[in-house]
């Protein structure tokens, strides 16, 4: 997307500090290590940098002009400087600007867990009817979100947003600059409890995606009666669970499950009742477009996992279920579920530590191990300070099949030396505890 000078001005409401020629078409960079001579640079500020530290250097690798917020940042040498209260909101406008002109229709995606595999089967579907673009892997905070919509070609029809947060408010101010038409709460757990307090405070920031939703437009949540009972959004609402009597023969095999649903057949390439739930909304997202059952069922045939979610490995010695990207109670309960039902021993659970669970982190591992206990046929190795935890409400029959490991190198050496060849290994922790580390050691075996 390009946009020209007097577009600037028009989507942000900028303040001209600055200008002498300011004709042509110009792109947005947010890098000033991404610069050429038909750039704007727009300065972020984080937690640990502030882009107007660069901007001299953008201007310097040929930066046309820049906005800032700073009214005492003018250089001379750009050919435009503009000025705004706040960049990153700049920079929302600019994106928001951009989606009104190509005017896709627009599906916002949020969840505790699963909203990124929910999001690449949506797209699957809803490439079979139309012209669709989607967000980058996990880019689904205010920052990805204005890259996924400058990024669309001029052609998109459907816009898919992937909308994740850190608190209350985030949410919203992502509804606010996507306008959805269509909105999907895959589910409500307890990710981000410590910084919300309560999964009732963070069912209601999940259903902010619904606040700037277009009125006619539709919801599809989890129904829960939690999410029901939060739910303020005052258009149409459908609840989807597999409890419905629309979902029946649903077959879990080892690396693939099957269901038929509204009397249409489907098979996805990975396992777990809970990715059949992630389904469902893709494919009601499909059918309020219009899209065929059976163009459904193909693009869900075709979905394919992306990196670290439910990803799978087969060293020649062991056969690796790489699903370490995050974690937290729900998504790990049900990868251990769907792993334990699948496959067939011999089997070893490698559990980390899951993060963002507040004053009640301890509680919350435990039960993890409490869980556990129903379950036989499985080795367990966790890794770090309160994945130990896990084993320490297991029962004693387990206790002599499970160890507990500081780091993930010593992880891996006793992976190394005690796991006998073809065993079957789910590898389940937050992103921080690295556990990519672990599987690159033990496949060099």
């Amino acid at each position: 997307m390009t946009f020209t000078f007097d577009d600037l001005i028009k989507a942000t409401q900028a303040t001209v500090l600055h200008k002498n020629d300011t004709s042509g078409n110009f792109s947005i960079s947010t890098d000033s290590r991404k610069i050429d001579v038909n750039s704007v640079y727009i300065p972020l500020k984080g937690e640990k940098f502030d882009g107007h530290d660069f901007i001299k250097s953008a201007v310097e690798k040929g930066s046309k002009g820049y906005f800032t917020q700073n009214k005492d940042i003018v250089l001379p040498e750009a050919e435009f400087v503009l000025y705004v209260e706040d960049t990153l909101t700049a920079y929302l406008q600019l994106a928001s600007y951009y989606k009104k002109k190509i005017k896709p229709i627009t599906v916002a995606i949020t969840g505790s867990s699963g909203k990124t595999t929910t999001k690449e089967m949506t797209a699957s579907v809803v490439q079979k009817g139309y012209k669709t673009h989607k967000s980058i892997l996990n880019h689904n905070n205010e920052i990805g979100l204005c890259e996924t919509m400058l990024s669309m070609p001029e052609d998109t029809e459907v816009l898919i947003a992937e909308m994740g947060m850190r608190g209350a408010g985030e949410i919203e101010l992502l509804s606010k600059y996507t306008e959805p038409d269509i909105a999907v709460i895959a589910n409500t757990g307890t990710a981000h409890i410590g910084r919300l307090g309560t999964v009732r405070k963070i069912a209601e920031a999940k259903c902010e995606i619904t606040k700037y939703m277009h009125p006619e437009g539709v919801l599809f949540a989890h129904d829960t009666k939690l999410i029901r009972s939060v739910n303020k959004f005052k258009g149409q609402t459908v609840y989807l669970s597999l409890e419905s009597p629309d979902v029946e023969k649903i077959k879990l095999n080892t690396d693939s499950s099957e269901f038929v649903y509204k009397n249409q057949k489907y098979k996805l390439s990975v396992e777990g009742r809970h990715n059949i739930q992630n389904a469902l909304f893709a494919i009601n997202v499909g059918l309020k477009l219009g899209i065929s059952p059976a163009l459904i069922a193909e693009g869900l045939s075709e979905y394919k996992p992306i990196e670290k979610r439910w990803e799978i490995v087969d060293t020649g010695r062991y056969k690796i279920i790489n699903d370490s990207y995050n974690s937290n109670p729900e998504s790990l309960k049900a990868a251990v579920s769907t792993f334990l039902s699948t496959q067939n021993p011999p089997r070893l659970l490698v559990l980390g530590d899951m993060g963002e669970l507040g004053k009640d982190e301890v509680k919350y591992h435990k039960e993890i191990g409490e869980f556990l206990n129903s379950y036989r046929n499985f080795r367990l190795v966790t890794v770090g300070k309160l994945a130990k935890y896990f084993k320490k409400t297991l029962n004693s029959e387990f206790q002599d099949y499970s160890v507990s490991f500081k780091t993930n190198h010593e992880a891996a050496e006793y992976i190394k030396e005690n796991i006998e060849k073809n065993t079957s290994i789910l590898f389940k922790a937050s992103r921080f505890m690295h556990f990519e580390e672990i599987i690159e050691e033990i496949s060099k075996q």
